[in-house]
């Protein structure tokens, strides 16, 4: 094993190699709950230049040396578990901006920035990426591509793949390919950028992207609703018709409210980002719609609101997350409530969930101490008897083992099984950890 970290430090620089012996104990745990193999990897490598990852891929596909392709490691143990890897390739030093156009809205970054700095980097001219990723501080933009991850702010903006406009990435042979440009309006090449988007590194190493971002909105403002499922199926149902545009709109379990203290039965957090008068009246009509409903209703604004939303996302994404079952789920908008239900009374007192009202999207997570797959597979079920689906996101390796991560019923897998094949004849790049075992 000592033997391919020598390879590879002669390709990039000593520097640029950690050999596994040298990985200190936390950071083995983290990486070993993300593979499936008894022997453990031989060396992380972090290339420094789109040439030098382009050479380590070329390398490692000359010797079928099986490769996870990661950026600083927030969601290397999504999805499945990758198998038999003898290499990782870190794009954490990939790190640049490379062209921040402010007149036309767009920015390209390489894929080990982090969405932190590319937000500080933006934030003076202005302007933001229109993303809330997972463990914002450290996830790199490669990886929240790679993953598609984004949570309330779709409810606006979309997903991942709607702002991304153009992509460099690297081949499993070592080959740089492009596909998209730099502006909005881009109509060259194949479009890849969604292809990519949430593969989870089965099909290249990505090394650039261009994004869309946004301006500033001036001001925002924060109402949350709680009381019976039927009064907040209700006020659910009525936002989506009305003529109110929220940023963010979720529905949290009723676990989930009593967690983060805004009340009593399940919850509705809506937010409004625009002119300063705008937010006022849509906040307004939101709190009277809530009180002819009987919702108890609590406005939030400046460090309050802030403090809100990231309260929301400390609790659904474990502080220890290996330590719990986290899971990403999708249903019809219209049977959010419902689903929220059916999560209190298989999981009570032991689960807590939020769905995005304009999406159906959402995440679920389960106490692992008391979890058993059963009670997931049971969710996935009720899922997919609602048009939808669960799929695993983080959980004991062990777990993982016990049930189909994945749980796709669609009929585009042979599809997906011949697009690996085309990018990935030799199957070395992150092999089974994407859609059945892809």
């Amino acid at each position: 094993m000592k033997a391919i970290a020598t390879q590879l430090a002669a390709i990039v620089s000593p520097e640029s190699v950690l050999e596994w012996e040298d990985i200190d104990a936390m950071r083995q745990e983290h990486i070993q709950g993300a593979i499936a193999s008894n022997i453990a990897p031989s060396c992380i490598v972090y290339p420094q230049t789109p040439a030098e990852l382009a050479a380590v891929m070329a390398y490692t596909d000359s010797n079928n040396w099986r490769i996870l392709v990661y950026g600083s490691g927030t969601k290397l143990s999504w999805g499945g578990l990758a198998k038999n890897i003898q290499v990782l390739v870190s794009t954490a030093r990939l790190n640049r901006l490379i062209q921040h156009a402010v007149g036309d809205l767009t920015v390209t970054v390489e894929a080990g920035m982090k969405f932190a700095d590319l937000q500080a980097v933006l934030a003076p001219t202005g302007q933001f990426l229109a993303l809330d990723p997972t463990a914002p501080e450290s996830a790199t933009i490669g990886g929240i591509v790679a993953t598609a991850d984004t949570n309330s702010l779709r409810q606006r903006y979309g997903g991942v793949r709607d702002q991304l406009l153009g992509i460099s990435f690297v081949r499993a042979d070592g080959e740089i390919a492009k596909a998209g440009g730099r502006v909005v309006k881009n109509v060259a090449g194949y479009d890849l950028m969604k292809l990519f988007t949430g593969s989870y590194g089965t099909l290249g190493a990505i090394a650039q992207v261009t994004l869309r971002v946004y301006p500033l909105p001036p001001a925002s403002g924060t109402v949350t609703l709680t009381g019976t499922a039927e009064a907040i199926a209700q006020a659910t149902s009525k936002i989506r018709s009305s003529a109110l545009t929220p940023t963010q709109a979720d529905l949290l379990s009723s676990h989930l409210v009593t967690t983060i203290g805004i009340g009593q039965g399940l919850g509705l957090m809506v937010r409004f980002q625009s002119l300063s008068a705008s937010v006022r009246e849509q906040t307004a009509r939101l709190v009277e719609m809530g009180q002819q409903l009987g919702l108890q209703s609590t406005t939030y604004s400046d460090a309050d609101e802030a403090d809100l939303w990231q309260q929301l996302q400390v609790q659904i994404r474990s502080p220890q997350p290996m330590q719990a079952v986290t899971c990403k789920i999708g249903v019809l908008p219209a049977t959010a409530v419902a689903t929220l239900l059916y999560l209190d009374r298989v999981a009570p007192e032991s689960a807590i969930g939020t769905i995005h009202v304009g999406s159906g999207l959402g995440v679920i997570r389960f106490d692992n101490t008391s979890v058993k797959a059963n009670t997931v597979l049971s969710m996935r079920t009720h899922c997919q008897n609602q048009g939808g689906y669960l799929s695993v996101l983080e959980a004991p390796a062990v777990f993982k083992q016990q049930l189909d991560v994945w749980g796709y019923r669609g009929n585009a897998l042979d599809l997906m099984r011949r697009i690996k094949q085309q990018f990935d004849p030799k199957n070395v790049l992150s092999p089974q950890r994407f859609v059945g075992e892809i």
